[in-house]
């Protein structure tokens, strides 16, 4: 065990002297290894690209992983200059290099280690850290400790003597007004936010977001100048003949002011589609207004949908319009319209037919122009016949009536909706997967989804949440309790229907074959690019299903080859 409080740095004179100039040859020497006198204030403006082009986070990472870097090659020389040195004194040659190299000028104040066990905490000050300096005079004062090439040094080279990965973080920092800045360091797992920092120490390639990026919109291009796609909502994803078929609906009747009645189970998108119809239409810069009935309290449904005029009812302490009022001009999407009260029923059929209403507690006619958008996951026939909804109210909405296939019934479009929600929460998150495995993509495909297209946005952003950065999302994360025998995955199982699939294996006999006749893996990687792409008929979404790649990925590769 060896431990120091406030240890004192021994005179750096044997790393001084390994520093040779060579101006014959334009070179400097530190050992063995070339090194550069750089300009602080030009490495400041290089950190200022870094932050406005890639943003403050992956700023961080990208200049952390910089000087971890160059703290695993100090270590490593270090380990070669001092071999006479215990691991431990040779240990404290990392201050002084942090000194000597003008990045900060660093005092011990707490350091405890056993290689051994592998226990480490380290505390150090820092005076004058240039990279505090750099930022001060770029930003002026930060609102977060800044000096993240120095921290990543420090752990590059204390992780490399404790053979584990050591951490430090920045307590207080220069750059955030303090005095000066202190560092603490200790096993990566016994930070609290031990995925946070370690993510950071991780690639972070922007490449394949960029190329996707460029994908989606040429995509995107293809689709506007394409007239087959005239009739897609502009705000729905999806290919499958039923949806088209949907589309095809919508689009008649947003040339029109027919009333809409938009059937289906939940979680299908029926609001999505209602806005589709909105954003279709003459009525496409006016309000959109939504109304979810079954929240509405019964004696207050009236009120919230027509209006209500001061001391109408207790509490009714002045006037305000309601939702059609809000509506005007627009369009208004009432959700669940079966959990209208008989009145309300009675109100909405007033608009229907005659584009008037009254607020309640008034006897004022008011004139309104309003689009109705009705939806219910119930029959309303079946309704009708029961009394619990009126029949004239049915065949006024019924109209034009649009039944909205579930989920399972357009399974063709659930890549294309995994891609769509991978990128909605990949902002959100600001993380980056690498998309779904194999057997996870199989494993959805099958799926029942009782909840349609909610219930797989729900478990698309699950997945992410659990999933590190730049990894792929497995089976486990879309469905944690896959272990128990009553999930639905293993009962379609049970029932012989199919289940997840292994990624296909290649025989033995054709490898050794291939690897005995000037084998290039280049050629058979292009190979099977150019025919998937074939066969999938330029669909580069398809094509990387067919390979087991992530469309970003395939993007990536494409671009890779048409480079070469």
């Amino acid at each position: 065990m060896d431990i120091r409080t406030s240890p004192q740095l021994p005179e750096p004179h044997d790393l001084i002297s390994q520093i040779k100039f060579s101006s014959e040859d334009g070179k400097v020497w530190f050992n063995e290894q070339r090194m550069l006198l750089i300009h602080s204030a030009a490495l400041g403006l290089l950190r200022k690209e870094l932050i406005e082009t890639l943003g403050v986070k992956r700023a961080t990472g990208f200049l952390m992983r910089f000087g971890y870097y160059s703290g695993l090659r100090d270590a490593d020389m270090l380990h070669k200059i001092r071999p006479d040195f215990t691991t431990e004194d040779a240990f404290l040659a990392g201050p002084q290099l942090h000194t000597i190299k003008g990045m900060a000028k660093v005092v011990p104040t707490n350091l405890s280690f056993d290689l051994e066990t592998g226990h480490f905490h380290g505390e150090f000050d820092w005076y004058d850290s240039y990279e505090a300096e750099v930022h001060l005079h770029e930003y002026g004062q930060s609102d977060m400790p800044i000096c993240w090439t120095l921290l990543g040094y420090a752990s590059g080279f204390s992780s490399y003597y404790m053979g584990r990965k050591i951490i430090y973080q920045e307590t207080q920092c220069t750059g955030c007004g303090s005095e000066h800045c202190h560092i603490v360091g200790k096993p990566a797992e016994e930070w609290e936010n031990q995925t946070e920092l370690e993510q950071a120490l991780q690639p972070d390639p922007i490449i394949e977001e960029l190329l996707a990026l460029q994908q989606q919109v040429t995509s995107l291009k293809e689709i506007y100048h394409n007239p087959e796609y005239d009739d897609l909502l502009l705000n729905s994803v999806g290919n499958s003949e039923a949806f088209k078929s949907v589309c095809h609906l919508i689009a008649k009747a947003s040339k029109t002011k027919v009333s809409v009645l938009l059937q289906g189970e939940t979680g299908v998108g029926k609001e999505v589609v209602a806005r589709g119809l909105h954003l279709s239409s003459d009525r496409k810069d006016q309000p959109f207004v939504a109304v979810n009935c079954a929240c509405i309290p019964p004696d207050l449904i009236e009120a919230e949908l027509f209006g209500v005029e001061k001391g109408a009812y207790t509490g009714a302490t002045h006037s305000r319009e309601g939702k059609f009022e809000r509506a005007n001009q627009g369009t208004i999407f009432l959700d669940e319209v079966i959990e209208l009260s008989p009145r309300a029923q009675a109100s909405l059929l007033r608009v229907l037919q005659e584009g008037e209403l009254e607020r309640v507690g008034d006897n004022q006619l008011r004139t309104i122009d309003v689009r109705v958008v009705a939806a219910t996951n119930e029959d309303l026939k079946s309704a009708v016949e029961k009394g619990r909804f009126r029949a004239d109210l049915y065949y006024r909405l019924n109209v034009y009536p649009v039944q909205i296939p579930p989920l399972r019934e357009r399974r063709e479009d659930i890549p294309l909706l995994i891609e769509h929600f991978l990128e909605k929460y990949h902002a959100l998150y600001h993380k980056r997967t690498l998309g779904v495995t194999d057997k996870a993509l199989q494993a959805l495909m099958h799926y029942k989804w009782p909840g349609n297209i909610r219930e797989l946005e729900n478990m698309i952003e699950r997945g992410i949440i659990l999933t590190e950065n730049n990894q792929s999302i497995d089976l486990e994360s879309f469905f944690p309790s896959l272990a128990e025998p009553t999930h639905p995955l293993n009962i379609i199982n049970a029932k012989g229907q199919l289940e997840p699939k292994e990624p296909t294996t290649i025989d033995d006999h054709w490898i050794d074959k291939q690897l005995d006749d000037n084998f290039s893996i280049d050629v058979l990687e292009r190979q099977l690019i150019q025919h998937a792409m074939n066969k999938a008929d330029g669909n580069v979404s398809q094509a990387a299903r067919l390979l087991g790649l992530t469309r970003p990925a395939l993007a990536y590769r494409l671009k890779k080859i048409e480079l070469d």
